[in-house]
């Protein structure tokens, strides 16, 4: 089985890094990797198109670079489903969406471990490509590498926050991330991102998580935005999406090119080539 590269942090109490990729095409992936610079890969599978032959090929590409993993991230149903079949094809990790209560975040911790009696999961025996399809199926190494699967929770909605040292207690929870879009819009101030009831709540997941134990995570756009993390105790970040990077690029690129054809952008409605009287 392979090692788990964000695992391995994890237990050493060191710093990690991320980076959130939406597309399916794993030369995506091996771009990321030929970087050198992140720890693992999050595919973004709550908001991306895919198939299953697509969370295959994303594993393989992961599994070209040792120093890094994958994880991808669930959404609320059908939970079970999609990460057996995710962890099958070699995405080692699993960030949850939603959780409200502990029996929700008992579901996800269910849904990685093994069926077995130390771990009490759900997750049998598999012919896929986390055991070489034939190769290490039902082994022992196959349990630990469930057990060494990272389960990361969103803390995203009110009744999560409300509830959170709850959902923090349920055994096998390792990392938590706050979601200030979702929580937001789930207490009536929908894209009031930085208000200061919503920036509350992040401290007070951030500090929660830190005083049981669970490492929580920051999702950031640049690493400017570190310092306010830093000073909260927060170590683990993921940086960036493929998405934002492309419109950023497209808007930016686009726009300094238009200025110097000295015309209007082509969506400005001034006629053919949108160029300026």
């Amino acid at each position: 089985m392979r090692r788990n590269r964000l695992r391995e942090l994890l237990k050493a109490d060191q710093p990690s890094l991320g980076t959130h990729i939406h597309s399916s095409w794993p030369t995506i992936i091996e771009l990321v990797g030929h970087s050198g610079m992140f720890d693992y890969v999050e595919f973004v599978g709550e908001y991306a198109p895919y198939d299953l032959y697509a969370l295959e090929n994303i594993g393989r590409a992961i599994e070209l670079f040792p120093h890094m993993t994958g994880m991808m991230k669930i959404e609320q149903e059908p939970r079970t489903y999609l990460t057996i079949r995710s962890i099958g094809s070699g995405i080692q990790n699993v960030l949850f969406a939603d959780p409200r209560t502990k029996e929700d975040v008992e579901e996800c911790v269910r849904a990685v471990r093994a069926e077995a009696p130390h771990a009490g999961g759900r997750h049998g025996v598999g012919m896929r490509r986390d055991v070489g399809c034939v190769l290490e199926g039902g082994s022992p190494a196959f349990v630990q590498a469930l057990d060494d699967a990272v389960i990361a929770l969103m803390i995203e909605k009110a009744p999560a926050v409300e509830n959170l040292e709850s959902l923090l207690s349920v055994k096998g929870v390792d990392m938590v991330q706050f979601g200030p879009a979702d929580y937001s819009m789930s207490i009536g101030l929908t894209g009031q991102f930085t208000h200061p009831k919503v920036r509350e709540a992040e401290k007070y997941v951030i500090e929660t998580a830190l005083k049981m134990g669970v490492a929580p995570r920051a999702e950031i756009s640049s690493p400017d935005e570190c310092a306010r993390y830093f000073d909260m105790g927060v170590k683990h970040f993921c940086v960036g999406t493929d998405m934002n990077i492309l419109f950023n690029w497209f808007r930016d690129v686009g726009k300094s090119l238009n200025g110097l054809l000295k015309r209007d952008p082509p969506s400005s409605g001034k006629g053919p080539g949108g160029y300026k009287a």
